[in-house]
């Protein structure tokens, strides 16, 4: 079964944008904080535990293919939430303190509204820009 998982997986990234690719990585690290709280919250502490692990993999993820080269100060400012972010869960993971995790997820959830809204923008900016008609009536588009 976990073969068949990560073939669709597999097929699920195919022709995406990095833009996708990367909330899709915020997707994950959300749904694994969540997971992680609620365990918690059970007193499941070794799924808990485990969850964490995973958001911590989906953060690593982000801040190891940032390209500071390219990405400059903007590169460089994520660098740093990714860095306290991992530093956070490594204090949940000691403390137990379910509010590092609500604090976690609102910070996670902002920076992939913004990843969301250039989303939006790339999507606007690709858009077929329409022609005038033809002679004959009627319109066209390009793109």
């Amino acid at each position: 079964m976990d073969g068949t998982l990560r073939s669709y997986e597999a097929v699920d990234t195919l022709g995406k944008t990095q833009v996708e690719l990367v909330i899709k990585v915020y997707d994950g690290a959300l749904a694994s904080f969540r997971a992680a709280q609620a365990s918690y919250t059970d007193q499941q502490y070794q799924a808990g535990y485990e969850h964490l692990e995973k958001a911590k993999s989906f953060v690593v993820h982000l801040y190891t293919t940032l390209d500071l080269e390219q990405g400059g100060e903007v590169a460089a400012n994520l660098a740093k939430i990714y860095s306290y972010v991992v530093s956070r869960i490594d204090a949940v993971e000691a403390t137990k303190d379910l509010s590092e995790i609500d604090d976690i997820i609102t910070v996670l959830t902002n920076l992939k509204s913004g990843w969301t809204e250039l989303k939006q923008q790339e999507a606007k900016s690709t858009l077929p820009v329409p022609t005038p008609p033809p002679a004959g009536g009627g319109f066209a588009t390009s793109g």
